[in-house]
């Protein structure tokens, strides 16, 4: 199924929640909204979903102009932060549900099979107020499976999970939707889910679609800076420079020879992803010296805060370190790893494309 948004638009009273704005999700794949909270991402899915009528513009499915067609009409299967399951019946019969109304055959098999899958297959005998938060949403997303819909609508489904448990589930989804047919929508803050699970990636940020393409070149190639601050966790480090002929001289610090287009010149912004710095040196890497001012650990990256001379920067170190709060330190980074901005905060340098940068 090929869903196209085409020139849409949502005004609520004086308040425009969506920007015009048009997108067609890559047909068998998964597509990841990111954006914060408010972004406009829950809008754009219940455009999608016909929950909602756009203000302006069409809904096309297959070509088919199905613009106001009400939600009960489409093939849409849907799942929310808040889990919803029928309470009256046991977790298999929840499963179950959409195959029922289908007519198909052998149910008992497909159940055990999902549940299976998501690791519920010893709750199929009990109600869902008798399992935790995380089981529940488990029995929501193995009912949407079921119903294999050509449309699936995943509105940050896992938000609501511990960590331990959306690691886990994060995986499980991404090895379901790889062997499904089903177009995937699925909504996100966080830019690492939207690594991991995303073929394609639309970055939203107050109401606006500013970015849609295959995630890695998204991530690899930001347009904008508000692009490049969205899909950016830790966020990208940001640094005040002046572009001249083959060089930017960074405010307070070094210059960095970067071959920029001949059309940028004066004041631009270079942005560092936290990776991108470290604290042993490499070849041609620029030093940048400091002290530490908070030094955290997550999971099994160290996050360093170091003020230096260009300001306060953010270094994501693999593995677990211990730095002592305000020691010197010495952070090196590689000029190719610098992305510029230009004066309109509109990409001007990406970095040359690395394997295993993500």
């Amino acid at each position: 199924m090929q869903l196209t948004l085409d020139r849409v638009t949502k005004k609520v009273g004086a308040q425009t929640w969506l920007y015009e704005q048009s997108i067609a999700p890559k047909s068998g794949a998964v597509t990841v909204l990111l954006g914060a909270t408010q972004a406009g991402k829950t809008s754009l899915m219940r455009l999608m979903a016909g929950l909602d009528t756009p203000t302006t513009g069409k809904v096309l499915v297959d070509g088919k102009d199905v613009t106001g067609m009400p939600v009960r009409e489409r093939n849409v299967a849907m799942v929310y932060q808040q889990f919803i399951n029928y309470p009256s019946l046991k977790v298999s019969d929840n499963i179950a549900s959409p195959l029922k109304l289908r007519g198909e055959k052998n149910i008992e098999a497909r159940v055990k099979a999902l549940a299976d899958k998501l690791h519920i297959g010893m709750f199929l005998d009990r109600l869902p107020a008798e399992l935790s938060g995380g089981q529940q949403q488990r029995v929501a997303l193995a009912r949407a499976l079921a119903k294999n819909a050509p449309l699936m609508l995943l509105d940050e489904p896992l938000v609501n999970l511990d960590y331990k448990l959306r690691e886990g589930l994060r995986e499980e989804l991404t090895q379901l939707f790889a062997t499904g047919d089903s177009t995937v929508i699925y909504a996100t803050t966080e830019p690492g889910e939207a690594l991991l699970l995303g073929g394609y990636t639309a970055v939203m940020d107050a109401g606006e679609l500013l970015q849609y393409g295959p995630t890695a070149e998204v991530f690899h190639a930001p347009q904008s800076l508000r692009v490049a601050r969205a899909f950016s966790d830790p966020p990208m480090n940001l640094l005040a420079g002046t572009a001249t002929a083959g060089q930017v001289q960074l405010a307070g610090g070094p210059a960095l020879a970067l071959a920029l287009p001949e059309s940028v010149s004066g004041a631009v912004t270079v942005g560092l992803r936290a990776s991108a710095l470290n604290v042993g040196a490499g070849e041609g890497d620029i030093a940048l010296p400091g002290k530490v001012e908070l030094a955290e650990i997550s999971g099994s990256d160290t996050f360093v805060h170091v003020d230096t001379a260009v300001g306060e920067l953010v270094a994501q170190l693999t593995g677990v370190h211990r730095f002592e709060l305000g020691a010197s330190i010495t952070l090196y980074f590689s000029a190719s790893q610098a992305y510029v901005f230009d004066a309109g905060e509109k990409l001007a340098l990406a970095p040359a494309w690395r394997k295993g940068n993500v």
